[in-house]
């Protein structure tokens, strides 16, 4: 097993490499692996470790500890300091990391070990393949807490699995247990979570058998169909940045953080 280069730069997240198999781990656990703007550059910059790296061939992502795989933005970091802190570019880079999951041009498997939620649930719809534990949780959260995420996170999940059940992930926020995200289509295999690595690696030993020439042009096949959620997503984060320095959207947030339901009725009539 080796380590990336940049492994010492790495504070939120840990890469590693083992027989082809580049593994991406959220290391946050004591925010059940939510992503302030740090999290997300090292993140593009692992994934972009393992597009260049001719040892790797298969590229996995996944969270630390057992509880969450993701929980998508860190809305702590966003009450404290109103944003999800600083980041190399000084931009907050979502739409460039759901751009390096899709273009790298090795398969990605996404291990779910816990929650995938919000933000997180997108990451993992846009994963190639899902591995999912027997306890992961699935869903999403934006309109719970005054955000969204359209273009991939709304379209592209409703490529995934179909347009009556996008909308409901979305319009209610509720959660669905492993199974019912795999009879929907949601994810590829559900395991008991002591399984879970053991199962990616089954899996990645049968894609490194394969040409990965024919992977990749394979993978920019299945992408050409819905290249255009891209630019939709640049939208929708460009009204996102403004629609979040607004009432409802902090009263979102602040509901979040003081563990109560918020009060959207006055916001109602707009």
């Amino acid at each position: 097993m080796t380590k990336g280069d940049n492994m010492t730069d790495f504070t939120d997240i840990t890469y590693e490499v083992d027989n082809g198999l580049a593994w991406i781990t959220i290391n946050r656990p004591d925010r059940y692996n939510s992503f302030r703007a740090r999290t997300v550059d090292e993140l593009i910059k692992a994934f972009k470790l393992a597009w260049g790296s001719s040892e790797v061939g298969v590229i996995c992502l996944t969270g630390a500890g057992e509880k969450a795989f993701c929980t998508g933005g860190d809305q702590r970091q966003r009450a404290e300091t109103g944003d999800y802190g600083p980041s190399d570019s000084g931009l907050f880079e979502v739409d460039s990391l759901h751009r390096v999951i899709r273009d790298a041009p090795k398969p990605v498997i996404a291990a779910v070990n816990g929650f995938a939620i919000g933000g997180g649930h997108v990451l993992h719809v846009l994963c190639d393949l899902t591995i999912a534990s027997e306890s992961a949780i699935f869903g999403q959260n934006g309109p719970r807490v005054g955000s969204f995420d359209a273009g991939f996170g709304t379209g592209y999940l409703a490529r995934v699995v179909g347009e009556k059940r996008a909308r409901e992930i979305w319009f209610l926020c509720r959660r669905y247990s492993a199974q019912q995200a795999y009879e929907w289509g949601l994810v590829n295999k559900v395991v008991p979570a002591d399984q879970l690595r053991a199962e990616v690696r089954a899996w990645a030993d049968e894609i490194l058998q394969l040409s990965p020439t024919s992977l990749k042009v394979l993978k920019q096949s299945f992408n050409a169909d819905t290249e255009q959620f891209a630019s939709l997503g640049q939208m929708a984060y460009s009204n996102l940045k403004l629609f979040g320095e607004t009432p409802e959207a902090k009263e979102g947030v602040t509901a979040f953080n003081e563990k109560r339901l918020p009060d959207f009725a006055p916001y109602r009539g707009n």
